[in-house]
């Protein structure tokens, strides 16, 4: 708890890191604490799996006369007495054996289907996180290209009283502040969705921003592929399979039938003796064919059925996951001919028109599209590694370790 309250007094005093944001994401999210409500459940539940049924406590009275001449006595016929028996009901070893494995699976199940949300939190926070950070740094590389802008407007009014910039041209540079004023509202609008987006997760902070740093996530990319059956959607199944299988045992195990036994002790008149009986009962599965059997076919499909949708589903792991690795690749492989052919380009082409406008070799509108050509390459090439960091994240937050 202490950690909690320092990490989010922390996110309100500071950028909000990324392994920040996901301790507040795993603290915060109401899907994992029903999970971990579940796995708890479940976990308490195993204590009384396979356990021995409540007893029963008989009590009565025997042999009451209702004719004849000892009627409505209590102590004339030696055969009336109150009676007092304790049950007990003893289902077989297999069966117990069964529910205890059922109730077991089960409390498997629920912890991987915990493991498989905070996996899903984990990745989402994630996302929120580099979708604020890079919105973010849009905006502040637009800042540029407004300052530069700004530069150039303050110097106009002098250029065309000397004649070196004719009234068009500032024209031209006014409607290009227009421009540049729509486009800063669609990218602040982008800063505000990334950042109530990012509150989903993380907790209602108003001012929240993200730190300078983008985090490096470098999934393992063999590991991954050769660990797939550790996928999260996957995590579920075999616990499910495991149930599956003691519900079939337990079926089999009704083949045998169950016991119980029972004491009773009776009370007669003083001139009676008392009695103390004692009896056991025991169940006869003589009709197998039409109660046993039918279940336990039932419940060797529902295995069977669980298996084949655990191969189909690791098979659409295995696609999805090998596009996935390939648009990652993509993306690097693009990100990396913007980094070193794209931009490098944009901001030469940019300062060798504004030289030349500088010279009165070329005219003002050239100037102002060689520098947003160089800003929209500068934002083109955020956007390629926010799409590189999400796609490592979803490929990262993939496989529970």
């Amino acid at each position: 708890m202490a950690a909690v309250l320092l990490v989010a007094s922390a996110a309100h005093a500071a950028p909000l890191s990324f392994e920040q944001a996901q301790l507040l994401a795993e603290q915060r999210s109401a899907a994992l604490t029903a999970r971990q409500a579940a796995a708890d459940g479940a976990q308490q539940a195993r204590t009384a799996a396979g356990q021995l049924p409540d007893p029963k406590l008989a009590v009565g009275v025997e042999n009451f006369p209702i004719s004849g001449p000892e009627r409505f006595s209590w102590n004339r016929e030696s055969m009336t007495m109150r009676r007092v028996g304790f049950m007990q009901d003893v289902p077989n070893a297999a069966k117990r054996a069964a529910q205890r494995d059922a109730a077991g699976a089960k409390a498997e199940r629920e912890r991987a289907m915990l493991e498989a949300e905070r996996l899903a939190v984990r990745r989402e926070a994630a996302l929120a996180w580099l979708n604020l950070h890079f919105a973010e740094r849009r905006l502040a590389a637009f800042a540029t290209l407004e300052q530069e802008n700004r530069l150039l407007q303050d110097t106009l009014a002098a250029r065309v009283a000397s004649g070196a910039v004719t009234p068009a041209d500032a024209l031209m540079a006014r409607q290009e502040l227009l421009d540049l004023d729509d486009r800063r509202d669609e990218l602040q609008a982008g800063v505000e969705q990334a950042r109530a987006q990012l509150r989903r997760w993380t907790g209602e902070q108003s001012d929240l921003t993200t730190s300078s740093e983008a985090p490096v996530l470098r999934p393992d990319l063999a590991r991954l592929l050769g660990g797939l059956d550790r996928h999260a959607e996957l995590l579920a199944f075999n616990p499910m399979l495991a149930m599956a299988r003691a519900d079939l045992d337990e079926a089999v195990a009704m083949r045998r039938g169950d016991w119980g036994w029972e004491v009773a002790y009776g009370n007669r008149a003083r001139a009676f003796g008392d009695m103390v009986s004692f009896q056991l009962t025991f169940e006869l599965p003589v009709s197998r064919s039409t109660r046993q059997e039918p279940v336990i076919a039932s419940r060797q499909k529902e295995v069977e059925r669980l298996q084949a949708e655990r191969e189909d589903a690791l098979r659409r792991i295995r696609a999805d996951v090998d596009g996935q690795v390939a648009e990652l690749q993509r993306l690097e492989r693009v990100q990396q001919r913007q980094r070193s052919v794209a931009l490098p380009l944009a901001q030469e082409r940019a300062q060798v028109t504004l030289a030349s406008y500088q010279s009165g070799r070329a005219d003002l509108g050239a100037v102002l599209a060689a520098r947003k050509n160089a800003v929209e390459a500068q934002l083109r090439d955020l956007d390629l590694q926010a799409q590189v960091l999400a796609q490592q994240a979803r490929l990262a937050y993939l496989i529970a370790e």
